[in-house]
């Protein structure tokens, strides 16, 4: 026996020819018109799976409105600042504890949440009554506080 003499066990299946006519219908699953309707597509589902990865959901690029502040608690300031230092947003900044917003330093508002035992200066910022009390009972200092 050769090569050319084998024959498979089981018949070979007919592919099925959509587009036809036949009982699915006049288009037969393949809808109207277009490149899907056509003999011979070939589409690539590679723009599907780019689409499918972005989030559906409304207003999923803005993180956080203009003007917002944010806020920090002591336990933070405690965690990244020595004893007698100047606290001010810009500081913050560059410390990278907050991020800019749209290219500007947003107002930040410190809350009291946590402990705070060092003797720190906090200048530009918004402080809670909770933290203010804690703070100064540090030794610290408040300056320029809008609650």
């Amino acid at each position: 026996m050769q090569q050319h003499q084998l024959k498979p066990i089981h018949k070979s299946k007919t592919k099925k020819r959509v587009g036809r006519g036949g009982k699915k219908g006049t288009y037969s699953g393949r809808g109207i018109k277009g490149q899907g309707s056509r003999a011979g597509r070939k589409m690539q589902p590679i723009i599907r799976e780019l689409i499918k990865r972005y989030p559906k959901l409304r207003g999923y690029r803005q993180n956080f409105k203009r003007g917002e502040e944010i806020g920090l608690n002591l336990s933070v300031l405690d965690k990244n600042f020595e004893d007698g230092s100047r606290i001010t947003p810009k500081v913050l900044y560059e410390r990278k504890i907050i991020k800019k917003n749209k290219s500007k330093i947003p107002s930040v508002r410190i809350l009291a949440m946590g402990n705070i035992n060092k003797k720190i200066i906090i200048e530009g910022c918004k402080v809670s009554k909770g933290a203010k009390e804690k703070i100064e009972k540090a030794g610290g200092e408040v300056k320029m506080t809008n609650d």
